[in-house]
């Protein structure tokens, strides 16, 4: 299958069109689908990258998906397959016909085989690994012994290896003479006699070398090697900070079993930034446009829960000001703005957090400095819309008094949701608890907690 045209619009130059499937295209597909022309399918779809079918199989509906499949039958990629989301994939793998589904997973390296095996039930697997070949099933096996997320599960079995006394020339025949090479690689990894790698060649560097020179004399000045049981997100953070194309990974007896390339580093950086973002907005961390109503529901339920708790607590503290709110029906008015700016800076200052917790450039020899300088922000901020909602409060309600009072307590509650929203995700990381998943509860809670207090707390204090 071609893979190197892309799908956008040629109509539209926007960067809004770049890399999005044609509507005009998908239309195509599916009218094609409806009259059962199997030859116009495979002329529409030729041209399409493996991940852009994935995208065309993920945003039609399963009854769609379900004839595109069947009719396109033994044209079906194995690629498509490592390019489809999780949510609809073990789907798909129901709906390929035995055969095209064996000549679609031999195709496959043993990482991909992996990554398309560590989610689907053991019938699916059983039925997966018995159309492998003996030694790629083994290889695969052995794979999925090792933990989930870890290095093991990453990497691909298929590693091109050399001595460490080789020369170029060596090694040039070596390669040429080799008739099971990955499809991809990009290092040539060194060991010595105990199968221990010692070094990486590139291929560029390889190439442009004479036939004599030694390898060892032209090794990567960047090597770093992996243990199998490593988590994924710390290699894929190794990949991104040391600029690594590939590493070799070790077992517990520092002997090569395998490498990992920059695409599978990438591709949990890449899972990992989603799982924040969808665990910041309480989505669950597997949500998916492809989800039915009822999955989409059981996600999001208890995390409305959880905010339901902390809107009763936030209410609890306004029920203590009942009287105070019946005197003066202006502090009803306002006091929303109040936890809603606190809420709006604690989730600024939060994001900016987690974020940097995930990457590790937030640490404890820096954290303190962060603290200070997010209520730095949230003192200068809070002081510049205090000025605002003090003269909102003379001119609206003709009272200075209450805008003194709504003015010290944005102030109050900015300053707050500055702290909290850097403090709480740290301690829960300390605590070994995802800061993502937890502190967004935690920070809304603080912020209204406390800007309701503060506001009808000096309420009391000034104006009655």
């Amino acid at each position: 299958m071609a893979d190197n045209t892309e799908t956008q619009n040629p109509e539209s130059d926007s960067d809004e069109a770049a890399y999005t499937l044609d509507r005009k295209a998908v239309a195509a597909i599916l009218y094609a689908v409806d009259i059962n022309d199997r030859e116009k399918l495979i002329e529409l779809m030729e041209p399409l990258h493996a991940a852009d079918i994935a995208d065309l199989l993920e945003q039609i509906n399963a009854f769609d998906r379900m004839r595109l499949i069947k009719l396109y039958g033994q044209e079906f990629d194995g690629e498509i397959l490592t390019e489809l989301d999780e949510s609809i994939r073990e789907e798909v793998i129901g709906l390929l016909h035995p055969e095209v589904l064996a000549d679609a997973v031999r195709e496959l390296d043993s990482d991909d085989v992996v990554d398309l095996l560590e989610d689907l039930e053991q019938n699916q697997q059983d039925a997966i690994l018995d159309v492998l070949e003996d030694s790629d099933r083994v290889a695969v096996q052995q794979s999925l012994t090792y933990p989930e997320y870890s290095a093991g599960r990453l990497m691909q079995r298929e590693v091109v290896m050399a001595p460490e006394h080789w020369n170029v020339g060596e090694a040039i025949d070596f390669l040429r003479n080799s008739e099971d090479l990955p499809e991809q690689f990009y290092h040539i990894v060194l060991v010595d006699p105990r199968l221990r790698p010692v070094g990486n060649v590139g291929l560029g560097t390889l190439m442009s070398s004479r036939r004599e020179v030694m390898l060892q004399s032209i090794v990567s000045d960047t090597f770093h090697v992996i243990p199998v049981t490593r988590y994924e997100g710390d290699v894929a953070y190794a990949f991104n900070q040391y600029h690594l194309i590939s590493a070799p990974v070790v077992d517990e007896n520092e002997r090569l079993v395998g490498v990992i390339t920059i695409d599978d580093a990438m591709a949990v950086l890449d899972e990992e930034h989603e799982e924040d973002i969808l665990r910041l907005a309480g989505v669950g961390e597997e949500s998916s446009l492809s989800d039915t109503v009822l999955e989409t529901t059981r996600q999001r339920f208890p995390w409305l829960a959880v905010n339901l708790v902390t809107a009763v607590m936030a209410s609890m503290v306004i029920s203590q000001f009942e009287a105070a709110i019946a005197q003066v029906v202006a502090l009803a008015v306002l006091m929303p703005i109040v936890a809603s700016m606190g809420g709006n800076a604690g989730t600024q200052s939060l994001t900016v957090a987690v974020r940097a917790l995930a990457t590790k450039d937030l640490t404890g020899s820096n954290v303190w400095r962060v603290i200070r300088r997010e209520i730095m922000v949230g003192l200068i901020n809070g002081v510049a819309f205090a000025v605002v909602m003090g003269i909102v409060g003379v001119v609206w309600f003709g009272s200075p008094a209450l805008g003194y009072v709504i003015a010290t307590a944005m102030v109050i509650n900015m300053v707050v949701a500055g702290l909290a929203g850097t403090v709480i995700p740290v301690v829960l990381e300390k605590a070994g608890v995802d800061p993502a998943l937890a502190s967004g509860a935690f920070v809304t809670t603080v912020t209204d907690v406390v800007g309701f207090f503060a506001f009808l707390g000096l309420a009391v204090l000034v104006l009655l």
